[in-house]
């Protein structure tokens, strides 16, 4: 198949389009490089032998993105499209809302609107467990209510994009649309040469790792040691990058008419403490951190029920966090080398 992946330099998209190349697949990408680099072209090429066609430009602008679409008429239609663009700090959302709805849903919008003007009708949408909001404590599956107490602007079009996509599907019966929601992506390709990109200032539990560890910050602020989990620190479903990537490819083989929910996660949980322990047996050295006040609306426990997954689309993640520890260390040698 040729496929299109937006924001295919990125963290998730590029891993995905090694996945791709790998399998056989035709990779084209559209970046804008907002939240990425070139370099990821690179990496692509060394470890697949493959460079993929890159275009630089801004799904924002329809005009860029219409030509396109039109010029691969000419040779070879695509036959999908795997959607990650968007901005993606939760932070900076909640500080510039009108800069995330604008960038998020006029992107998608575009990216529609091309499909449909050349029948390009299968799409796999990069959303997120965010969608669930304030689901309460525990695993989460598929027919949870979304768009309640989401927290951030991100999240909210994460939400929003995901019913604009619903009432496509529900319009137009030719389109097959999966909405793949991740938990927490960790980890790097294991050759080392691709990762998480942890600059500026990160949200999540693994980039700040990733940035104690680089020296950037002095240590780990762990918040709060006193909920009701065995160890006293939250308990989040952390997977391997790798198995999402592949995540991709069997709902990719798996897309019908509609659009379809699916959880990507390990179904498990992983509290900070044991983070940070499996980080420093990967490492050998000691991480260091201090307990802090609970931050507001952290829940205690909340993982993926994946069965949905495993049943519709013969997928479960099969990387382990030691997996992904390693993997990441190697990552951030090769920065250092």
């Amino acid at each position: 198949m040729k496929i299109l992946v937006t924001g295919g330099t990125g963290y998730i998209g590029s891993h995905t389009v090694i996945e791709l190349l790998n399998a056989g697949h035709e990779v084209e990408i559209i970046d804008n490089l907002c939240n990425s680099s070139k370099t990821a072209l690179d990496a692509i090429e060394k470890i697949t032998g493959i460079r993929p066609v890159f275009y630089e430009i801004d799904l924002c602008n329809k005009t860029d993105l219409k030509k396109i679409f039109k010029d691969s008429e000419k040779t070879n239609r695509f036959d999908a499209v795997i959607h990650f663009a968007g901005l993606k700090a939760v932070g900076e959302s909640v500080e510039q809302p009108l800069k995330y709805y604008n960038n998020n849903l006029v992107s998608t919008l575009n990216l529609l609107d091309c499909m449909a003007e050349y029948n390009v009708k299968q799409l796999i949408f990069s959303s997120s467990a965010t969608v669930y909001g304030n689901p309460g404590d525990g695993a989460c599956t598929e027919d949870l209510p979304t768009g309640q107490g989401i927290a951030s602007p991100y999240g909210k079009t994460k939400y929003m994009i995901e019913e604009i996509l619903k009432d496509v599907a529900a319009a137009d019966s030719t389109f097959q649309i999966a909405l793949l929601r991740y938990f927490n992506p960790v980890g790097a390709h294991p050759s080392g040469l691709i990762g998480e990109d942890f600059s500026g200032r990160p949200n999540n539990l693994m980039p700040i790792i990733m940035k104690v560890d680089h020296g950037d910050y002095p240590e780990l602020s762990v918040y709060g040691d006193d909920y009701p989990t065995p160890d006293g620190t939250c308990i989040r479903d952390y997977i391997h990058v790798v198995d999402v990537a592949r995540g991709h490819l069997a709902a990719l083989a798996a897309l019908r008419s509609g659009a379809r929910e699916w959880n990507l996660g390990t179904g498990k949980g992983t509290s900070v403490l044991e983070m940070i322990s499996a980080f420093e047996k990967a490492s050998g050295k000691k991480l260091p951190y201090k307990i802090a006040p609970r931050r507001a609306g952290d829940l205690p426990k909340l993982y993926a029920n994946p069965a949905r997954a495993a049943s519709e689309l013969g997928w479960k993640a099969t990387l382990t966090i030691d997996d992904a520890m390693r993997d990441t260390i190697n990552y951030l040698e090769h920065l250092k080398a």
